[in-house]
């Protein structure tokens, strides 16, 4: 069986409404793996202490979820602390052992978001579409040769309530296993 692993970068998921209400549901998938990265590195994440167990961690799954609250037109510092230390040991310093066996892995972005979809386009609030927002991860996973996969985007996630949260986690389960089927099938299989 293939594994899914989903890290989740939100500074305190206790006060979480959305991501937390997200990870918990896609936790009830077979296979997958959630790890909550602030648990993990309160106090940071660095490439020499951690880099060899974030490298491990990820070519043990099959796909990898990002999910994390945009914030101020980003990731949170601690994914970009993340990226920093993790793929910079995997692509620069162990590329051979590491980069070259994450190639051609599935990545998918899981974002949550505080303002209406109408503020993320051309000329809303926002300024700019969400996709665009997400170009610095689209090109992460050119570079690190990941397959980008459609994005599961929440929008006005803090002011949800509990039933529309619950129907966005519905979603994102769905969602989930759709991709993990697409994305389990070999070349030969795939459209």
């Amino acid at each position: 069986m293939t594994m899914t692993l989903i890290l989740l970068f939100h500074r305190d998921l206790s006060a979480s409404k959305a991501n937390a209400a997200l990870s918990a549901a896609a936790a009830k998938l077979p296979s997958v793996e959630i790890v909550d990265m602030q648990a993990l590195y309160p106090n940071g994440v660095d490439m020499l202490r951690d880099g060899k167990r974030e490298a491990t961690r990820l070519l043990s799954a099959d796909r990898i979820v990002f999910q994390f609250p945009i914030q101020w037109y980003s990731t949170p510092a601690l994914m970009k602390a993340w990226q920093d230390a993790v793929l910079t040991r995997m692509f620069y310093v162990a590329y051979e052992q590491e980069g070259r066996m994450l190639e051609g892995k599935s990545l998918m972005i899981t974002a949550t978001a505080g303002n209406v979809p109408d503020a993320y386009r051309t000329g809303g609030r926002n300024m700019f579409p969400m996709i665009d927002l997400l170009a610095p991860l689209r090109a992460t996973a050119h570079r690190t040769g990941l397959a980008w996969g459609s994005p599961f985007i929440l929008y006005e996630a803090d002011k949800l309530g509990s039933q529309a949260l619950d129907a966005a986690s519905a979603n994102y389960v769905a969602t989930l296993e759709r991709w993990i089927a697409e994305t389990a099938k070999t070349p030969n299989e795939v459209a």
